[in-house]
């Protein structure tokens, strides 16, 4: 038998997109090598506690909104199977949200303890392990080998993050470096604090605060309390720079030369009793035959896709979760659930436009600028899409036949997926200089709130309209900021977009 489509992965991804699946009908069936779903978070993140939140006080009862501030529930229409239920803390342990998997992968076709260790193509078929057989396959495995730079003599001799001993008594009285300054570097480094001796946090970047450049990847507040003990002189420190060379000591322990960014001294040798490698994670793409093997891109540390999340040069080939986040790396949310499982919802529907002959869900708009503009000005105030993915999914007006299109990918509809015909695509993003401002300098002038006079030099997360048309994007328009994120207010927000909307009906269409 050849399915339709083969799901690699019962991850988050994985599962909500059988869930899609099976309401509509798709043959499919999902392989895990696991025992059960949600086999990453059972080891991930080491220390066991998320860093997605989980706020479930709100004020409001609107189901999509709220999702704006749930961070890990997949979507469905099933209230009893949102992730709420399951924890009440705002950074969730990572053993409820695999309990969580685990119940919502019930009745999805699953088939656990099959890991897949061939995929090939014969005849426009993928076959995997030799006996699978699917149309197309969609890979939801995650980043799950751990990414070792090749460029550190001696990076061999370390701890791994994915394997070391994380009981801090260990460490106690001990030197200890850390290589990376990633949240799983920092995560590690907060755990050892009440122990080791001294503890370095290493690598060649900058130490980037999510709160600053709004990118959840970047070192979020919960783990920054090691910040304090480097600033405030606690024996430990932040090193910038690279590890040229690591060795083990005869008498036990290491010793690496470090090359700093910014001293005087280029280089120092520094002695440590152990190491840890925490410097993040890659895709495997060792079970590709050389008849379907994707391109990767980033250090080879992901698959290269197309905007409709499809392999860059194996057709049929797709990819759903954290993988997707080569379309956007460290500039939005698709590395994280949060995120992708918006991702997942867009290339269900990709998948119905391009195999099932089903449209986009679209509903009717009368064709008057207050129509269109109420039906904007409605969604942005409580989509959660467009919010978590900011820049990369846009609500979409047609306006020829107008119509009201949700969620699509920006990168999808700039290379037609949607057809031809004159469009405003709405979505949520930040200024170009974001990263750039301290929001708690009140020394920095910024853009007034609900100043719609300078709207398009916002710094904060505000709407966004654009006219497209013939490949082109002659016409936008920002709606200016608000603190609350109400965009609701007549003269500042309604009035400036119904003119605008006007114009484009009468120049464009």
């Amino acid at each position: 038998m050849t399915h339709e489509y083969v799901i690699i992965g019962a991850g988050p991804a994985g599962l909500q997109l059988s869930a899609q699946f099976q309401r509509d009908g798709r043959d499919h069936v999902v392989l895990e090598a696991g025992a059960s779903a949600g086999t990453f978070f059972q080891t991930y993140p080491r220390h066991r506690q998320l860093i997605s939140i989980n706020k479930i006080h709100t004020g409001s009862a609107d189901p999509e909104f709220n999702l704006r501030a749930d961070w890990n529930s997949l979507l469905t229409d099933d209230p009893a199977k949102l992730f709420g239920r399951y924890s009440s803390r705002y950074f969730p342990a990572a053993d409820d949200l695999v309990r969580y998997l685990a119940d919502f992968s019930r009745g999805l076709p699953v088939r656990y303890h099959t890991r897949v260790t061939k995929i090939a193509r014969r005849d426009d078929v993928f076959v995997l392990n030799d006996e699978i057989e699917a149309r197309r396959v969609v890979v939801a495995t995650g980043v799950s080998q751990l990414y070792v730079p090749a460029d550190i003599p001696g990076i061999e001799l370390c701890e791994r993050y994915d394997t070391f001993d994380t009981d801090p008594a260990s460490f106690t009285n001990q030197r200890v470096l850390i290589i990376g300054k990633g949240n799983s570097g920092f995560e590690t480094a907060d755990a050892l604090v009440e122990h080791a001796a001294v503890i370095h946090v290493a690598g060649p970047q900058s130490v980037r605060l999510a709160w600053q450049t709004h990118y959840v990847g970047h070192l979020r507040a919960v783990n920054n309390n090691f910040l304090d003990t480097y600033q405030l002189k606690s024996q430990n420190a932040v090193l910038d720079g690279t590890i040229e060379e690591i060795t083990a000591r005869s008498e036990g322990g290491f010793r690496i030369r470090f090359r700093y960014a910014r001293t005087v001294e280029a280089t120092r040798e520094i002695e440590y009793d152990r190491i840890i490698a925490c410097t993040g994670f890659r895709f495997d793409a060792s079970i590709f035959d050389p008849s379907c093997r994707p391109t990767l891109v980033i250090n080879d540390r992901f698959p290269a896709q197309t905007s409709a999340y499809e392999s860059a040069n194996v057709p049929g080939l797709y990819f759903a979760g954290t993988l997707t986040q080569q379309r956007d790396f460290k500039r939005s949310t698709s590395g994280f659930i949060h995120g992708f499982r918006y991702g997942v919802r867009a290339l269900s529907r990709i998948l119905d436009q391009r195999h099932h002959d089903t449209p986009w869900p679209a509903r009717p708009l009368d064709a008057t600028p207050e129509a269109i503009t109420d039906a904007i000005i409605a969604r942005i105030n409580v989509t959660s899409a467009l919010w978590q993915q900011f820049a990369v999914l846009a609500d979409v007006v047609r306006l020829s036949a107008p119509a009201y299109l949700e969620e699509v990918p920006v990168a999808y509809l700039k290379e037609g997926g949607l057809g031809d015909g004159p469009v405003l695509a709405v979505t949520l993003e930040y200024g170009p200089d974001h990263d750039q401002v301290d929001p708690f300098d009140i020394t920095v002038p910024r853009i007034a709130e609900n100043d719609a006079t300078a709207a398009h030099d916002a710094s904060y997360l505000h709407p966004v309209v654009r006219l497209h048309r013939d490949g082109r994007v002659p016409a936008e328009h920002h709606l200016a900021e608000n603190l609350e994120n109400h965009w609701n207010l007549p003269a500042v927000h309604h009035q400036p977009l119904a003119q605008f909307v006007k114009a484009v009906l009468a120049d464009h269409v």
